[in-house]
């Protein structure tokens, strides 16, 4: 990494550490806040075979990119199969989640907030919580 945060940063994955998400999920974090990022967060989780991200929504937008394995993406009262290079857009305030529906591979997803100040609320208990920090180590 590099001092001049104008001279933009080069991430490898297998570089970064793993945050648990619960379940068995991880998420990597990629473009951030600690590098130099002044509006977007992105990273990628692994959803296990059978596993799932609780329901939850943000306070912005997010893109998410299926890397690999086949899936459902619940989008407020909608379910969809979701499958390698599927892109969804969810919009602010909008509860979504996904499932693994593989009980072999895993579901890899590559996600992008729109804000650096993005946060995430769990339906089920209505915490939340900054997604930098989430994954702050």
């Amino acid at each position: 990494m590099t001092d001049n945060l104008e001279a933009g940063v080069r991430l490898r994955e297998s570089d970064l550490p793993l945050v648990s998400r619960g379940g068995g999920a991880s998420t990597t974090r990629l473009v951030n806040r600690s590098i130099g990022a002044k509006t977007i967060l992105n990273g990628i989780t692994n959803i296990p075979p059978g596993g799932a991200i609780p329901l939850h929504y943000h306070n912005c937008e997010e893109s998410v990119l299926v890397l690999s394995g086949d899936g459902i993406a619940v989008l407020g009262n909608d379910e969809v199969q979701v499958t390698s290079g599927d892109v969804t857009w969810i919009p602010p305030e909008l509860p979504h989640q996904f499932k693994n529906s593989s009980d072999q591979d895993t579901l890899r997803i590559f996600w992008t907030y729109a804000s650096c100040s993005a946060t995430r609320t769990m339906v089920e208990t209505g915490e939340t919580h900054s997604i930098d920090s989430e994954h702050s180590n």
